[in-house]
């Protein structure tokens, strides 16, 4: 699920305007959160594919005993 820039203020802790702000007036700061954001994307999307291949490979091991 992609996160609004509403989402990413309030997880920061922060009003969406500093997000804005920062993006403009702080760069480098505001693209480490958006790779830190991104990363954590990656990780949820990448345990999921892990969950997925292991019902796979249960449903492999279940037909090879039959």
């Amino acid at each position: 699920m992609k996160l609004t820039q509403q989402d990413k203020a309030r997880l920061l802790g922060v009003d969406a305007r500093t997000l804005r702000k920062w993006r403009v007036e702080r760069p480098y700061l505001y693209n480490i959160i958006e790779k830190g954001f991104a990363f954590e994307e990656f990780l949820k999307e990448a345990e999921e594919k892990i969950e997925d291949l292991k019902k796979l490979n249960s449903s492999i091991e279940e037909f090879k005993q039959k």
